[in-house]
């Protein structure tokens, strides 16, 4: 009878307890990563991201690119031109090599290279005002990737930066805040307030959803391969510098303000270059900062350690006279700023304006102030009354 119950018992224990833990564990392994997918596709199609951190992109290397233009205005031809020592023949050749391409090389004539100079200025302006800014940003690609494969020895960092981005935000709706398309769409959807809504048939609003939706993930994976492109630079900037001896000894920055060529003002660079402990310092955070940028971005943290940044790209161009670098690189930060920092901008100026004295109050707001009588406890008459 014991070893009945026993033999009986034995072999249901391990399926008793073991498959019933197993199967509360698998549904909530499952649920947890259907969650997560959801979440995620969610926020791939759900709606665009960072609207007024692409709007930002554009106009920052709109204007940057335009001021890079009408700064080797003087100097185009010695550059780009027919004339320039890298002629087209030379550059052709390149390209064969390379597979690089640019619209300055098919044709030698001086009138079609100052015909596309002029229209590489008014596409850099028209992209800056984000006019047609679908078309536009096509064309401001074009035409950044031509300027840079035709003089490919004459450019440096910065360049390189803003030819990619060129590329990305091209995939991004970065015409939507701040630009003259999502003005026109603001007017165009006042004067239809009231107007009756056009009836479509079925197909045609699937058309439409499905063209929203498109662009909504096209525009996220633009914005996050602006994103995973700036912590890629960042990361891989500060692994190399901890490779390095100088950077290491705290004595990198000391001899680059100690290069000639990258000395726009030589009293300047000596005076800083004299803090010797100051500047051992600020080579060790410039590593610390670039190899933990990637690992701040989820949390408060960023936010000084943007502010930094920034100073030191501000440094990069006072000291070392690479303006065209600095500016890329603080707009490529502009991409980390949530859009309620862009919202509250204004806001934060405009009373910035009113304390200074140089907006005046408005008058309706200071009339209805000063006219609204004191008022008593409820209950209770005031003195006056």
């Amino acid at each position: 009878m014991g070893n009945e119950q026993i033999s009986h018992i034995a072999p249901s224990a391990p399926t008793a307890h073991r498959p019933r833990g197993q199967q509360t564990a698998h549904p909530g392994a499952a649920q947890w990563l259907a969650n997560r997918t959801s979440a995620v596709g969610e926020l791939l199609t759900g709606r665009p991201v960072s609207l007024y951190a692409a709007s930002v992109l554009r106009i920052g290397y709109g204007l940057l690119y335009l001021i890079f233009l009408l700064r080797e205005f003087p100097h185009r031809d010695e550059i780009w031109g027919p004339d320039s020592p890298w002629t087209p023949a030379l550059a052709r050749q390149l390209f064969a090599q390379t597979g690089w391409n640019s619209i300055l090389t098919l044709s030698d004539s001086r009138t079609y290279f100052e015909l596309c100079y002029a229209l590489a200025l008014i596409t850099s302006a028209l992209f800056l005002l984000g006019w047609r800014t679908r078309v536009m940003s096509l064309l401001f690609a074009v035409v950044v990737i031509s300027f840079h494969a035709r003089a490919i020895f004459m450019t440096d960092g910065g360049d390189n930066l803003i030819l990619l981005m060129s590329v990305y935000l091209c995939l991004t709706a970065c015409g939507r805040r701040w630009s003259l398309d999502a003005r026109r769409h603001r007017l165009k959807a006042a004067g239809a307030g009231n107007a009756p809504q056009p009836i479509r048939s079925h197909s045609a609003q699937q058309l439409r959803d499905a063209r929203t939706t498109l662009t909504t993930v096209v525009h996220n994976c633009g914005m996050f391969v602006i994103a995973a492109q700036v912590c890629f630079l960042y990361g891989s900037a500060g692994l190399y510098k901890v490779q390095g001896a100088t950077w290491g000894s705290g004595t990198a920055l000391h001899y680059v303000l100690n290069l000639g060529l990258f000395q726009p003002w030589p009293a300047l660079s000596h005076l800083v270059g004299g803090h010797t402990i100051l500047i051992a310092i600020a080579g060790y955070m410039t590593v610390l900062l670039q190899v933990a940028f990637p690992f701040v971005l989820f949390g408060r943290l960023k936010y000084p350690v943007l502010t930094m940044l920034l100073g030191m790209h501000i440094g990069i161009a006072l000291l070392m006279g690479l303006p065209l670098f600095s500016g890329a690189m603080i707009v490529a930060d502009a991409v980390f700023l949530p859009d309620r920092f862009y919202t509250f901008l204004p806001h934060l100026c405009r009373r910035a304006a009113q304390r200074t004295g140089m907006r005046p109050q408005a008058p309706g707001r200071a009339a209805a102030s000063g006219s609204v009588p004191s008022q008593g406890r409820p209950g209770v008459l005031s003195s006056k009354r």
